[in-house]
């Protein structure tokens, strides 16, 4: 219930602002304007989403763990997505993204992504609630009468 009473209220935020805009500039050039953020996105997705994939694959020839490049593949793609959905709310998140600023929340995400998924991990040096895993294959099969019912 609460994605919908905030997708609700985001499409109720859009469409006040297009009204908004449409007062100001008219009805024609908001249309107008509306229309061509789509053809950008579809750009922006191509040209940057690219560049991305080929730096993703560069990380990946190196060696090197590509956690950046996986943001800022996912900043793209989230950035181009956001410039094809009609709207003005929209389409400044998705410049927001596309720009030089993506910069600026890369390492905000790459933190917090850590945060989320290594330290609670049973790698993550035996605090409490860690399991023991077999890492040296030492397993043995038993044979059935010894299993506990």
């Amino acid at each position: 219930m609460p994605v919908a009473l905030v997708v609700l209220v985001w499409l109720i935020a859009e469409v006040f602002v297009v009204i908004k805009v449409a007062g100001a500039i008219g009805a024609a050039l908001t249309v107008v304007l509306l229309i061509a953020s789509w053809p950008i996105g579809l750009w922006a997705l191509r040209s940057q989403g690219g560049a991305a994939w080929r730096r993703l694959r560069a990380a990946v020839e190196q060696g090197r763990p590509p956690a950046s490049e996986v943001v800022d593949g996912a900043l793209v793609l989230l950035g181009g997505v956001l410039l094809i959905v009609p709207g003005f709310i929209t389409d400044v998140l998705g410049i927001l993204l596309l720009a030089p600023t993506r910069r600026l929340m890369r390492p905000v995400l790459l933190r917090n992504a850590q945060s989320r998924l290594f330290v609670s991990g049973p790698w993550s040096g035996g605090g409490a609630g860690t399991r023991s895993y077999d890492v040296d294959s030492t397993a043995t099969d038993i044979d059935q009468p010894r299993l506990r019912s």
